[in-house]
């Protein structure tokens, strides 16, 4: 979601600077890449580029086709086939070993319902989303592009000829899933899902809660900050949190907004404000509650609780990570924040945090396509 929230500034802004841009889009991978289908970036006709597609070895080459789609404004397909040993011929050196097809669309603004715009409609609510987006593996075809929405709530398509692929969408909606999926005569779609961005409440305004704020800014999460200490609750000290609120763990929920993209860590090295604050938060539908501190004050926790209730189920028990982070031997708060980071990134993309070198299969999902001649 930040790659989406940083497009959508950099567009704002070359809009009040009249400048004219283009979307490129990740549409189809075959084989290896560094980006997955919906990375995405904007280019402006004078070369400024925010987001990627690439971990930098296309960006050069698509900066230029960007810049004459947009003196063409005609949406098309550029594919770079970096399983050929003579990948010289596109000007870069890849060595992924895929086929990237990348969509090139000229942004019209005018238009209320360009891609830019559909973005900022999932990047304004927060809820989940499915966004649609249509390209043809034939370079020559019609290439028509990222073309509607669907959330819980709404859909919008670009024209009514669409509407039939509504099923499909909330289906996938539904499944919490993305996928490409191939039609005939090349014709192709690109149904990505994109959750809101992660919320991390983090419950406790010490200095070690700082560290933990700046990484998962660096990660565009919507950050919020709780303690019961009004001069450690304090925007000056934790200036890139979206909110900051002063509160008794019994007030929390009548504060907070929390959701099953929400990641809760408990740290306010106050054992009993500690333990109010997870009764609370014990029943809503975050993911994940990490608990700073060792085994015997989570068990200690753990027994209070089922003693005086509410009893700990096992649901709710599979949600609660204590002692919180990853082991990696964190000992200062920054190396704690680092591990910490890491694990809520893994529960929520459901993997388990080991080292890549012990992985079977493939780091992304691959979506296979059949080849159109």
């Amino acid at each position: 979601m930040k790659e989406l929230n940083d497009i959508i500034l950099a567009y704002k802004k070359a809009v009040l600077q009249n400048k004219k841009t283009a979307l490129v889009t990740v549409v189809h991978v075959e084989g290896s890449s560094y980006r997955r289908p919906g990375a995405r970036m904007l280019v402006t006709e004078d070369g400024e580029i925010t987001g990627a597609i690439s971990g930098g070895c296309l960006e050069g080459d698509a900066l230029r086709k960007a810049r004459f789609a947009i003196f063409q404004q005609k949406n098309k397909i550029e594919i770079y086939d970096t399983t050929d040993e003579d990948d010289l011929k596109f000007g870069v050196q890849l060595g992924c070993n895929g086929i990237v097809y990348l969509l090139f669309e000229p942004i019209q603004d005018d238009n209320l319902n360009n891609p830019i715009n559909l973005l900022k409609k999932i990047a304004e609510q927060r809820k989940n989303a499915l966004l649609l987006t249509l390209f043809n593996l034939d370079k020559n075809a019609v290439q028509q592009g990222t073309c509607g929405f669907v959330n819980e709530d709404e859909h919008i398509f670009i024209n009514e000829d669409l509407k039939p692929l509504i099923i499909e969408c909330n289906d996938l909606l539904a499944g919490k899933s993305s996928e490409t999926k191939y039609y005939e005569r090349g014709f192709c779609a690109l149904f990505q899902f994109i959750p809101p961005a992660i919320r991390l409440i983090i419950i406790g305004a010490g200095n070690d809660a700082q560290p933990l704020m700046e990484m998962a800014s660096l990660l565009g999460w919507n950050i919020v900050v709780v303690d019961g200490r009004p001069s450690y609750a304090t925007q000056q000290r934790f200036d890139k949190a979206d909110e900051v609120i002063v509160a008794k763990p019994k007030d929390i929920l009548s504060q907070l907004y929390v959701d099953e993209q929400t990641a809760v860590v408990l740290m306010t090295h106050n054992y009993n404000y500690d333990v109010a604050a997870l009764k609370q938060l014990i029943n809503t539908n975050c993911n994940y509650i990490g608990i700073l501190g060792p085994k015997k004050k989570l068990h200690k926790m753990f027994d209070e609780l089922n003693e005086k209730g509410p009893v700990i189920d096992d649901e709710q028990l599979s949600k609660i990570y204590g002692p919180v982070g990853l082991d990696i031997g964190a000992e200062t708060s920054e190396e704690i924040a680092l591990s910490v980071i890491a694990e809520i990134k893994a529960v929520f993309e459901k993997r388990n945090g080991a080292s890549l070198k012990e992985r079977a299969t493939e780091i992304h999902e691959r979506s296979l396509i059949p080849h159109h001649e």
